[in-house]
């Protein structure tokens, strides 16, 4: 399969999810913001009613039989009585309303909130569970918008990852994340992209798990792991992995738009699986409208999406998995900005400073043209390393996404036939339990800072 260079299309955001009203016309605080006193409201009608029998001659008895004590206890008595019924019908009212509701928001078992940005044609193949069918055993990673656990599956005792989506915050963002990623991995099957295996749903409130493989590391721990270090041929197996599910989600029209180690998970064996498809989106000849460059993580993110270009395609995908292979290469982050501008300033002292050419290809403002031109420094850079991972590493990270190819073309270079050939699976590191507790227990951005790998990027780039 040839290569493919596309452009993105941007559908219409996902609607969020409507508030929960209750069709009563109550809503908790109402009477606060009127400035109405609740308590009041029920206390000056007792009052009333107890002047009126007291008046008549009969209110001392009376009031002695509602209240068990009779005398000043009355008022309060009564105001008990009368609250404890409210509260009764309140609570019944509130029920049938909340039952009334749930039908209503429901399509076939699904929530309509979810049918209406997902189609419902993806969700019918997936699992539909409760949230009591699992175990959680422990928290293994976090996001903007969500949680990750591991967990048992109570019928199988199958161990999974379950992905809590929060989406029930005033960013509307986290349900157009969730929907999207139910969206694609519905579309995608691969051996080297996670398998959605199912959803988990909640009746009476906005949360939801999506039901993942369990994996139990990521390239990240293995990257910048203090004693690990990965050799030639491990390193070409990951990245044959790597870009056989690049070119699996460019054929199908997906760019990730967020490769990076930690999102590439490792599994028990050494299977390598593209995950976290939040930010991912389908891409067309011809774009209808400009797309997003607020996309990927610094480190790993191209410099036409720093530039500020609305008009990009897989190449973006490519120069992450570029950076991805020389951190694998090199055991350490090569491009570390800590700022956008420090960030474009280390690309063009490794790939030189963009041509005239680019500039009015790409419709980047000339503000942003840097005062220093630098020459491309590939050879100087990685000269510790074999020609043909130089060579691979120059197009994946050619400052002109053109020159980057695709996928597929990468898969054939030199790289993968070249002495040494990549290894088999069995011949990658293997993860055993004690390695999973101590890497999950790391934030690989401050561990980062502590191997002395790091220090490399500072004398590359100083």
């Amino acid at each position: 399969m040839g290569c493919v260079q596309a452009k993105h299309s941007v559908n219409s955001p996902p609607r969020r999810p409507e508030n929960l009203e209750l069709e009563t016309g109550y809503a908790e605080g109402e009477n606060e913001r009127q400035g109405i006193d609740r308590k009041q409201v029920l206390i000056e009608p007792v009052k009333a009613f107890k002047h009126e029998m007291d008046r008549n001659g009969s209110g001392k008895g009376t009031l002695a039989v509602a209240g068990s004590g009779g005398g000043g206890g009355g008022d309060e008595s009564v105001l008990s009585r009368v609250e404890e019924k409210e509260k009764n019908n309140e609570s019944l009212s509130k029920k049938i309303v909340l039952k009334k509701i749930a039908a209503e928001e429901y399509v076939d078992g699904w929530p309509k909130w979810l049918v209406d940005n997902v189609p419902k044609e993806a969700l019918d193949v997936l699992a539909k569970k409760t949230a009591d069918s699992y175990d959680k055993l422990a928290k293994v990673g976090h996001g903007a918008y969500s949680n990750v656990y591991k967990a048992r599956d109570k019928d199988t005792g199958k161990i999974v990852a379950l992905k809590k989506v929060r989406f029930d915050t005033s960013k509307p963002e986290s349900v157009k994340f969730m929907a999207r990623e139910i969206m694609m991995l519905g579309q995608l099957d691969h051996p080297n992209i996670i398998k959605l295996e199912g959803v988990v749903i909640s009746r009476m409130q906005y949360s939801l798990y999506l039901v993942f493989e369990y994996m139990p590391s990521d390239m990240a721990k293995h990257i910048f792991h203090p004693t690990v270090k990965l050799t030639l041929p491990q390193v070409k197996c990951y990245m044959n992995q790597l870009l056989s599910g690049l070119r699996h989600c460019h054929g199908r029209g997906v760019l990730h738009r967020d490769i990076k180690p930690p999102n590439l998970l490792i599994g028990a064996n050494g299977e390598l699986k593209i995950a976290d498809f939040g930010l991912a989106s389908y891409f067309l000849p011809r774009p209808k409208k400009p797309m997003t460059n607020r996309v990927g993580t610094p480190w790993y993110r191209a410099p036409e999406l720093i530039l500020r270009s609305t008009d990009y395609g897989i190449g973006v995908d490519l120069w992450s998995a570029g950076c991805v292979l020389a951190e694998m290469l090199l055991g350490g982050a090569v491009m570390p900005g800590r700022t956008e501008i420090e960030e474009l300033h280390m690309i063009y002292k490794l790939c030189g400073t963009p041509s005239e050419e680019f500039w009015t290809k790409m419709k980047l403002p000339a503000s942003f043209k840097p005062f220093n031109q630098y020459k491309p420094r590939y050879q100087e850079t990685f000269s510790a390393l074999p020609a043909s991972a130089i060579s691979l590493l120059s197009t994946l990270l050619a400052l002109d996404p053109v020159f980057r190819g695709c996928a597929t073309s990468a898969l054939q270079s030199d790289f993968f036939v070249s002495s040494p050939l990549p290894c088999h699976l069995s011949g990658l590191p293997k993860i055993d339990a004690v390695n999973e507790e101590l890497t999950q227990a790391v934030d690989w951005r401050k561990y980062v800072l502590l191997i002395p790998e790091f220090k490399l990027t500072f004398i590359l780039f100083p």
